[in-house]
């Protein structure tokens, strides 16, 4: 499946989430924005009286924070902190990128490196955003592994600079950064006096409030084997953020091997972990949206001892014999859906 079938991918869960979230019994029509930013459909919908302006300044607001946290663009921040790796001078950053630089490095401690946002250079080997994904050879991800640590990657608070220590050596914000846009369009609403809304960024859903009938936020969880977007279940959840991380969301094949786009730093190749899709159910859009990936590639065992050591974070796994496994803080807000009675469901303690 090469990336035109990705985008539609995104199309599908977007649609699917804005079906389930907006649904409402209030007469009251809400604002939305629809944009493409950071790889993926974008969707902010709001109600109130300043939802327009509130919607407005949040798109801008997911914008502003793309062209300083790209790896693509020259003038973009983590473009020019790549560019300088290896040379030891510190580069200037802003608040942003400081504090979700600190925050993937957060995790990167908490999963042993599982979540590693300096996994750049496996990104770009494998190719796994553009039209033209390929394996890496074993050679060249021996070299590639070397500059993979999230270790060299320092930062000095005070002085709002980073650096990286080795040459070759790049960042890529592809797990955190969306969560931070979601964190931050919230933080847009609220100060606009917003009490109902949702963001959306290609699945990545933070709502804020309840809908304005008072009833909570439905958010459907993607079937992994589903191509046409359903459902295997619907999550009921106010001022909250739920991120998945899924095999199915990108991937090519090659020689009949599937290859998804969750790298597993530690090994260099698609995460096997065992799971194919994991959903977290967070505070904040930025941690849901690391901890999702981090989860994902230590698997089940490992990611449901992470998850239970932070407080206020539950998930759902999904194993790839169709297993369903849910932590308690979700027990009464998950409803399993699957029409085709596929998959398994179990409550963990």
């Amino acid at each position: 499946m090469k990336n035109k079938s990705i985008f539609l991918m995104f199309m599908v869960i977007f649609f699917n989430f804005g079906w389930l979230a907006g649904c409402s019994g209030n007469s009251e029509i809400p604002v939305e924005k629809q944009g493409f930013y950071m790889g993926t459909v974008v969707t902010v919908k709001a109600y109130g009286q300043k939802a327009q302006r509130a919607a407005d300044e949040g798109m801008k607001r997911i914008k502003d924070l793309q062209d300083k946290m790209t790896s693509h663009a020259p003038d973009g921040e983590i473009h020019q902190l790549n560019a300088s790796a290896g040379n030891g001078a510190w580069v200037p950053l802003s608040s942003d990128s400081i504090y979700v630089l600190k925050t993937a490095l957060k995790y990167a401690q908490l999963s042993q490196g599982s979540f590693d946002v300096t996994i750049g250079p496996l990104v770009q080997s494998w190719g796994s955003f553009t039209q033209n994904p390929q394996i890496p050879s074993p050679t060249e991800l021996d070299r590639i592994n070397k500059l993979i640590n999230y270790r060299d990657m320092e930062i000095n608070e005070k002085e709002k600079t980073a650096r990286l220590k080795k040459t070759g050596q790049m960042v890529d914000l592809g797990g955190i950064a969306k969560g931070y846009a979601g964190d931050e369009v919230i933080k847009i609403f609220k100060a606009y006096g917003i009490e109902s809304a949702f963001v959306n960024l290609g699945g990545n859903v933070v709502v804020l409030g309840e809908k304005p009938d008072g009833s909570p936020w439905n958010v459907g969880i993607q079937n992994p084997g589903a191509q046409d977007g359903g459902c295997i279940g619907v999550l009921e959840i106010k001022d909250k953020a739920v991120v998945t991380s899924g095999d199915y969301e990108r991937y090519f094949e090659e020689g009949g091997v599937r290859y998804h786009h969750i790298l597993d730093p530690q090994t260099g190749y698609p995460s096997k972990s065992g799971l194919i899709s994991v959903t977290i159910v967070a505070e904040t859009s930025i941690d849901a949206d690391a901890l999702s990936t981090a989860a994902f590639v230590l698997g089940l065992a490992e990611g449901l001892e992470l998850v239970q050591s932070l407080e206020g974070v539950e998930a759902i796994f999904i194993t790839g014999d169709r297993q369903v496994h849910i932590t308690p803080g979700l027990k009464d807000r998950f409803t399993l859906t699957d029409p085709g009675g596929i998959f398994q469901y179990h409550e963990k303690t």
